[in-house]
């Protein structure tokens, strides 16, 4: 009899688990290579994950509701149709075992914490064993748990949410929230590669535990730097200095140029590519012009080692349904003329929408994009999306009165204007790289060619 085990796939750079939402095959169905299989949910994305074999399910190693590790058997195909002569154990280290395992090594470090929280409220509410452990160290109950409104499936509360509610005042500030790790085949322990440097929260006073490092990867195409002994230094200084005060530098850009070209060719644009271009790509397209002039802003930190990402791909942040913000990614930006941009900034946003995302279109990013001035906003102070070191933020395009200088004097004039914020990671962004980066970006807005043709 031949079996083919069916895991838990990578999702993202960030996630290490999944909720099983919803199996889409019963034991006994017989399954097609790539279709449906079964539904989960992570904290970034819901998806359906595709069957990787072609045959009949034998076994379901999760129930719904379960949370599964990445890399853990979910399920068993067998390819000849007959069932497994024995019942096969989970998963190496089902999550049962995972999370009575965190619970322990949580209760070890921090007698301090609240009494171990079931994985069920009383009402049947489920949560997922990170989102109890968070609840646990912070000292939040069952029945103030219940209170969060989740914006998961179902109501389901994510990380982002806890994580929400405590920055919103719910702090237990006595406690300092250890980091713990769950391998997926050894006794979780406490990770002493975390930072030691602690975060002081807005109120004054106390800390919300010790800071954990994203684990960061380098792809085949990427360049990894080792840092001197200077850069150390000063990447030591700024982590202490940015976890008491946000940096980021602001520019004003005069796009008169651009929203007079799109308002000229936005309605042949639309005839002829069946897409509305909108500010995004054409400012985006600056972005990525900027980035091959500065290339040390698309760059990751690992440890002692600055990753330098020989592709760029531009993250833009995007409002679900829901209300939350999901950050998809065009992939290869810098290969992309402005049609191309847009016909995928399009895609993505529709997509996003739709709650159609797939887990690969928010992977890989290098560098992101957010408009607050969707919102209204002037200007805001965007923050980092990691492992990433900056981010620009895009104002309201506004009419101000401006002095225009001219051969025969100056005169003042109504011109079209927006504030970009960028924030950067000061361990290797310096304020001369973040600033000259974010200045560049508005040296392209202005130069727009008002005669360019799309």
């Amino acid at each position: 009899m031949s079996q083919i085990e069916i895991r838990l796939p990578k999702m993202g750079e960030s996630v290490t688990e999944a909720t099983i939402t919803n199996w889409l095959k019963n034991v006994g169905d017989t399954v097609e290579m790539d279709e449906p299989l079964v539904e989960v949910a992570t904290d970034k994305v819901d998806n359906e994950l595709p069957s990787e074999a072609e045959g009949t399910l034998v076994k379901v190693l999760f129930e719904e509701n379960d949370v599964a590790q990445v890399g853990d058997v979910i399920a068993i195909i067998s390819t000849d149709g007959s069932a497994p002569a024995d019942t096969p154990a989970k998963s190496e280290t089902p999550a049962a075992v995972i999370e009575e395992q965190v619970t322990a090594a949580v209760e070890t470090v921090t007698s301090n914490s609240t009494a171990p929280l079931g994985k069920a409220s009383a009402s049947g509410k489920f949560f997922s064993p990170l989102v109890r452990s968070i609840a646990e160290k912070e000292g939040i109950s069952m029945s103030e748990l219940e209170s969060i409104v989740g914006s998961g499936q179902g109501e389901r509360v994510t990380k982002k949410d806890i994580l929400a509610y405590i920055a919103g005042g719910r702090v237990n500030n006595s406690v300092a929230a250890p980091v713990v790790s769950a391998p997926a085949a050894s006794v979780p322990s406490v990770d002493k590669q975390a930072s030691s440097a602690p975060v002081v929260n807005n109120n004054g006073g106390g800390f919300l535990g010790n800071i954990k490092e994203p684990i960061v990867t380098a792809g085949p195409d990427d360049e990894i730097i080792e840092m001197d002994r200077m850069r150390k230094m000063i990447a030591d200084h700024m982590i202490m200095s940015t976890h008491v005060s946000p940096h980021v530098s602001y520019v004003e850009a005069d796009v008169t140029n651009i929203v007079n070209w799109r308002n000229k060719v936005k309605k042949g644009f639309a005839e002829r590519e069946g897409e509305n271009i909108t500010f995004t790509p054409i400012i985006m397209e600056a972005i990525v012009k900027a980035i091959k002039d500065f290339p040390m802003v698309n760059v990751s930190v690992s440890g002692n080692q600055i990753i330098k990402r020989n592709n760029i791909n531009i993250g833009m942040a995007t409002a679900l349904p829901s209300g939350n913000l999901i950050v998809p990614v065009i992939k290869n930006a810098d290969r992309l003329n402005l049609t191309g941009l847009t016909k995928s900034v399009n895609s993505l946003a529709n997509s996003a929408r739709n709650n159609a995302l797939k887990p690969e279109d928010i992977q890989g990013g290098t560098y992101t994009v957010t408009n607050v001035g969707t919102f209204g906003n002037v200007m805001g102070t965007p923050i980092i999306n990691q492992p990433q070191v900056a981010i620009l933020a895009l104002g309201a395009i506004r009419k101000v009165p401006a002095v225009i200088e001219t051969p025969d004097g100056d005169f003042i004039g109504i011109r079209q204007k927006m504030f970009l914020s960028h924030s950067y990671d000061h361990r290797v962004v310096d304020g001369a790289l973040g600033g000259r980066f974010v200045k560049r970006v508005a040296e392209y807005l202005e130069a727009f060619d008002m005669n360019r043709e799309f």
